[in-house]
């Protein structure tokens, strides 16, 4: 690529900017120096749609806007300003006019959704000693651990914000499955990624972690989408 896009990476609940470490190191090795990654503060869609949007609009040329798990609903939500070129979903959601990542999760709980308990301040955790079984399975018990004590937590309430007008009805789209995800039915994301009708679809034997489980597989269809959507 000529021009390559810069790549704004948007993390999901219990995770950080930091969850996309391995994604970064590889998309560097591969030429792409124009990374960033939101810290979003996960206390409303709004929230951080408007915190996404905001690094956006720091950007000047095209962006490739990557999502992981909620992160897709921000990627829908915030996806829709002018020089976003793409969308990629890792293991994401990607919801509807109307929907919510609550609403599509009761319709097709995965099966570590048990795991996940409420404080007396109204934060959503997954369970410390779960954590390993349910985020990130494919991952060393020390890796898992570190992700389980630096979860970041989203006020409950969040899990029920609605999509406005997704950005995926109009911008170029990409789709990774994880068919081992305990936190996303695997069916669900098969679903959702049918029907916004990507560009591309790929398969991953992996956990909910998938972008630290797998970034090599995970960075060959950001490199695709950048590929394809360059302007």
């Amino acid at each position: 690529m000529a021009d390559k896009p810069t790549i704004v990476l948007v993390h999901g609940f219990w995770g950080g900017a930091a969850h996309w470490s391995k994604v970064i190191v590889e998309l560097h090795r591969r030429g792409f120096d124009r990374l960033h990654a939101v810290e979003n503060p996960l206390t409303s869609l709004a929230d951080d749609a408007e915190r996404t949007r905001k690094m956006v609009n720091q950007v000047a040329g095209p962006v490739l806007l990557v999502g992981h798990s909620y992160g897709g609903a921000v990627i829908t939500e915030a996806g829709d300003l002018p020089n976003v070129t793409g969308l990629v979903y890792i293991a994401a959601f990607a919801p509807d006019t109307g929907e919510s990542p609550g609403r599509l999760s009761e319709e097709m709980p995965p099966a570590a959704f048990d795991n996940i308990v409420p404080d007396s301040d109204g934060y959503l955790w997954i369970r410390q000693d779960a954590f390993h079984d349910s985020f990130d399975q494919d991952l060393s018990q020390e890796e898992a651990l570190v992700m389980a004590v630096t979860q970041k937590a989203p006020l409950g309430s969040t899990f029920g914000d609605t999509v406005t007008a997704p950005a995926w009805r109009a911008k170029p789209s990409y789709y990774q499955v994880s068919t081992q995800d305990r936190m996303i039915h695997p069916d669900n994301e098969r679903r959702m990624a049918a029907r916004m009708n990507p560009r591309k679809t790929v398969e991953l034997d992996a956990s909910h972690a998938s972008l630290a489980s797998r970034p090599i597989e995970v960075c060959d269809l950001i490199e695709l989408a950048a590929r394809e959507t360059a302007l």
